[in-house]
């Protein structure tokens, strides 16, 4: 982000369309010879994986699932047999979903969309857990892991732009990780397998006299395939929740707790001859992090026609680690520690309009006041050395935002929105006594606009257009000398064009052609004690995406995706002019993810699936070679012995191959070796 003027970026070239007109004329032609019409709901521009859990109930809010974007869905049957030491590792079956598989510690992965890479430098993808916001201060997301797989009723991932619900950290869309609610009983899974992971989680329902109590715990520890990789993560989750009269309070608590190692980072040739193998010098790294979360929510209508819907969080975030990326440097243990208090209250009006089909309006006022630490010394062996850094920084973030829901005839809906953020704080240098005021960004404006036309009762196309906004974070959002003038906002404009086409219940298609452009587009300095950031210049990403679902019989299920995209620097700053036009790092041109469910009997599934991704380059001036790319097959099977016991077995890269997470320290690729192939086995019990 500079004081520059806005800078004007290449238009998306035709091809994509070309290929997009296409295949509306062949769906056309295809949908007028089906009789099966699909429903509204199955109209809009979705995509499931999973059981879908059809709910007719007609809601005065506005969801994820009438926006008109892309929404993907997915659902409890695919998260619940899923091996997972991690919560990220489950976004290995999202359309789109880019894996960033650091395999360090407590930074054990990272997921990002719409060709924004993951590693931790501008983090574009806004986490929630149960629609309440859950990133850290510059936008990564710790609080992932605090959710078990076993409570998971879905994970809902919204892209590109036009989703006015959410202003900061939504620069290419939301994650949303929503919750099981509901019931009675126990559930508990124990699992095991290679590399001595073990985990043990349960999650108990009760529902009493119109008061639901939902809890959940759990712990997973493992060794590790490398050395030097002991870890040992614990969860506790609860939530109360009672109902009457049309309202429905809440409130959840959630505590998350991961201690670790890191195997540290091998150089080629030694992650070639020896990937298992961990540095001497890092023998000492690791580290602990805790996340908590509370939250009440308060959700109602108070009419037939006017709906209600407010919360109010805390989170609070601490993390200790210790880490040496290389020999040649000093290792440095970096604090942080991070409480956001945040409320927010929507109401939502759907009343009848003669003139029109159908008619919805929301608005909102969302507020973050954020209370943030970040501390860095030297150290040897964990022994502290210099302090390099001691800042003390507030944030307070204040947002509304309306869109509506206008549909004039049953084939047209329109999503007008608009939202506007407004950002105060203060920035303290500790060290050296310096205080500093937030930039003065001014009042950040971000229209939307998205349509989708219901061609046949099989087919629709859609198109959508919005801004999304990206300030600094830490040091870099603060007017600290020499700098003397305000930093404006990068501004993000996308825009999605696309069709969804199901021809019956069985068959699933969407392609969507899409691009997102930035002006002043900044990244964090990971290593740099300042916390200051550096001016990438104007970026532009564009890509296409193709999803494909079909049920071919009551017991198979096959689905797969596929994302062409890329990331270049259209205007580089002019510090880097190397840079021009060439590709943002650690962003693949390719991602696929596909699988097969097959049930042949009522008590047995198996399930195949393939993730796949092509290679990256390291850094912004494209020099140093291109790395990353794998191709992993993973083999389940799950068998129903008895009413109330489940065994799951898993085999995770089944063929054996290599994959690696690579980055540049400036002199030499550094190397994270993954994992070969392993085995996992649950026994999972209903009381």
């Amino acid at each position: 982000m500079t004081s520059t003027a806005p800078v004007l970026l290449h238009p998306f070239p035709l091809k994509p369309l070309s290929l997009l007109c296409a295949l509306t004329m062949l769906s056309l032609h295809a949908s007028a010879q089906t009789a099966e019409p699909a429903t509204d709901t199955e109209a809009t521009p979705r995509f499931d994986i999973g059981r879908v859990d059809v709910r007719t109930t007609r809601r005065p809010a506005l969801s994820a699932r009438q926006l008109l974007t892309s929404v993907d869905t997915l659902h409890r049957d695919m998260i619940e047999t899923q091996p997972a030491q991690a919560a990220w590792e489950l976004f290995s079956l999202v359309p789109g979903a880019l894996l960033t598989p650091f395999q360090q510690g407590t930074t054990s992965g990272k997921v990002s969309l719409r060709g924004f890479n993951g590693e931790g430098e501008v983090n574009a993808v806004k986490l929630l857990i149960d629609g309440v916001p859950a990133n850290s201060h510059n936008g990564n997301m710790p609080y992932l892991d605090a959710v078990l797989p076993i409570e998971l009723e879905s994970i809902e991932v919204v892209r590109g732009t036009s989703d006015a619900r959410h202003g900061l950290h939504a620069i290419a869309g939301s994650i949303d990780l929503r919750t099981r609610r509901g019931g009675n009983g126990t559930t508990v899974r124990l699992g095991a397998g290679s590399f001595g992971q073990r985990s043990a989680e349960v999650r108990h329902a009760q529902d009493s006299q119109g008061v639901q109590l939902d809890l959940a715990a759990g712990r997973k520890t493992a060794d590790g395939w490398r050395d030097h990789a002991r870890s040992t993560r614990q969860t506790l989750a609860a939530s109360l929740t009672q109902a009457d009269g049309g309202w429905s309070r809440r409130l959840s608590l959630r505590y998350f707790e991961h201690e670790a190692q890191e195997p540290g980072y091998l150089t080629r040739s030694v992650a070639d001859t020896d990937p298992s193998s961990s540095p001497g010098y890092v023998g000492t790294d690791g580290g602990l992090r805790r996340t908590a979360q509370a939250a009440i929510q308060l959700d109602g209508t108070l009419s037939p026609e006017l709906g209600s819907s407010s919360r109010f969080h805390v989170n609070h975030f601490s993390d200790d680690r210790w880490v040496r990326f290389s020999e040649s440097v000093s290792q440095q243990e970096r604090l942080t520690d991070e409480t956001h208090v945040g409320a927010a209250t929507t109401l939502s009006w759907r009343p009848r309009i003669k003139a029109l089909h159908d008619f919805a309006l929301q608005g909102g006022v969302d507020i973050e006041s954020q209370d943030n630490i970040s501390q860095r010394y030297t150290t040897a062996d964990r022994v502290r050395g210099t302090q390099t850094r001691d800042q003390a920084y507030t944030l307070h973030v204040a947002g509304v935002h309306a869109q509506a829901l206008v549909q004039p005839t049953p084939a047209l809906r329109l999503v007008p929105g608009w939202r506007l953020d407004r950002v105060a704080g203060h920035f303290t240098n500790r060290l050296t006594g310096v205080e500093s005021p937030v930039n003065d960004y001014g009042t950040i404006s971000q229209p939307k606009m998205s349509l989708l036309w219901q061609i046949q009762p099989q087919l629709a196309l859609h198109a959508n257009w919005g801004r999304t906004f990206q300030i600094g974070t830490e040091a870099a959002a603060y007017k600290i000398p020499p700098r003397q003038a305000d930093l404006k906002p990068s501004i993000n404009q996308g825009w999605e064009a696309g069709l969804r086409f199901a021809p019956d219940e069985a068959t699933t298609l969407r392609l969507a052609v899409w691009q997102q452009t930035a002006t002043d587009e900044v990244r964090r300095r990971l290593n740099d004690p300042s916390g200051d950031s550096d001016n990438i210049g104007a970026t532009r990403r564009r890509g296409a995406d193709l999803q494909l679902r079909l049920l071919p019989a009551a017991t198979l299920e096959l689905w797969g995706a596929l994302t062409l995209q890329k990331a270049i620097i259209v205007t580089p700053d002019p510090s880097a002019p190397a840079t021009l036009g060439k590709e943002i790092d650690h962003v693949p041109r390719r991602l696929v993810q596909a699988g097969v469910n097959w049930t042949p009997h009522e008590a047995w599934r198996l399930s195949a699936e393939l993730q796949s991704q092509g290679d990256y380059f390291l850094e912004r001036t494209n020099s140093t070679g291109r790395f990353g790319g794998f191709t992993v097959l993973n083999l389940g099977t799950s068998w129903q012995f008895s009413p109330r016991l489940r065994l799951e077995a898993w085999v995770r890269n089944a063929t054996d191959r290599r994959t690696e997470y690579v980055w540049h320290d400036g002199t030499q690729s550094l190397h994270s070796p993954g994992a070969p192939r392993s085995v996992s086995l649950a026994l999972r019990s209903d009381l």
